[in-house]
């Protein structure tokens, strides 16, 4: 099972389209929100491919929720764009929200960093910004093993991290 992962495009429509289009095999785009209208247009394009949106503290006309939990490959996930638990001050209310669902994996965006790690059984991911600095993460899920895989986008300097 393999998960694009990507936030705050911010008008950047261009960029979302050449990292959707090059991981099209993906099996789930899930958008952290900042950029409702422009990933509403990806969606128009990438008909085939399924997208689980939600909507970030500049989508003011988006219909889509603040938090989306989703079961996929086996693991519980969860997505929020994570400016509703202060994620610019630290991690410990996303993390909280993450044990209160039973998440395996925690995604979410809004500080435009780039963010992968592991707290305890749960795997946090920020994809940090593709509409400012291009990053985005790929989540592979074994369904045989359970194992966990998050590879950053475009350069992972400490290579990919592995639940």
């Amino acid at each position: 099972m393999k998960i694009l992962a990507l936030s705050d495009s911010h008008g950047d429509e261009a960029s979302l389209h050449e990292v959707i289009k090059k991981h099209r095999s993906a099996d789930l785009v899930v958008f952290c929100g900042d950029g409702c209208s422009d990933i509403n247009r990806m969606r128009t394009i990438f008909h085939n491919i399924p997208f689980l949106c939600v909507k970030g503290n500049c989508d003011w006309y988006c219909d889509f929720p603040f938090i989306q939990n989703i079961e996929l490959g086996g693991k519980e996930i969860l997505v929020t764009h994570g400016h509703m638990f202060g994620v610019k001050e630290g991690y410990s209310r996303i993390i909280n929200l993450g044990r209160e669902n039973n998440a395996d994996i925690v995604i979410f965006g809004h500080t435009h960093k780039q963010f992968t790690s592991v707290e305890g059984r749960m795997l946090l991911v920020n994809p940090g910004s593709i509409g400012y600095r291009g990053n985005y993460t790929i989540i592979e899920i074994n369904e045989t093993t359970g194992k966990i895989k998050a590879t950053e986008y475009p350069d992972d300097d400490y290579g990919p991290v592995i639940l």
